[in-house]
């Protein structure tokens, strides 16, 4: 059964640091190219991050570059976000996910979806 479960979200001050982490199971995530969307209360789901399989280009949000940083662990098969500087509009709910195909992680049409871990910046 395919899988991803995200875990590292919890209530940070502004200006802080959090890794949130997906592992996969059921798949293998060489193939895939995977990623980070987040969604604010209120607010349509957004990509923040995603990251190819095939060369581990990355692609990153106007608004977290330079603070995010997306890395993949094929062998541990795992998928991290390191977050810095952290804001309040950081705040959301923060799903990864993965497809074979780069496009529709892009566009946030990716096959599997983890459940979510909620990141709250507040001082």
């Amino acid at each position: 059964q395919v899988q991803l479960v995200e875990s590292g979200g919890g209530l940070v001050q502004p200006g802080g640091s959090l890794r949130l982490s997906c592992a996969a199971s059921g798949f293998t995530l060489d193939d895939y190219a995977i990623g980070w969307f987040r969604q604010a209360p209120g607010k349509e789901r957004e990509g923040v991050s995603c990251i190819s399989s095939r060369d581990g280009s990355t692609v990153y949000a106007t608004s977290v570059k330079g603070r995010f940083t997306i890395s993949r662990d094929n062998a541990k098969n795992t998928l991290t976000l390191q977050m810095g500087s952290l804001k309040p509009e950081d705040t959301a709910v923060y799903y990864c996910t993965a497809d074979r195909l780069w496009s529709k992680v892009r566009v946030g049409k990716s096959d599997y979806w983890g459940q979510g871990t909620r990141v709250t910046v507040s001082s």
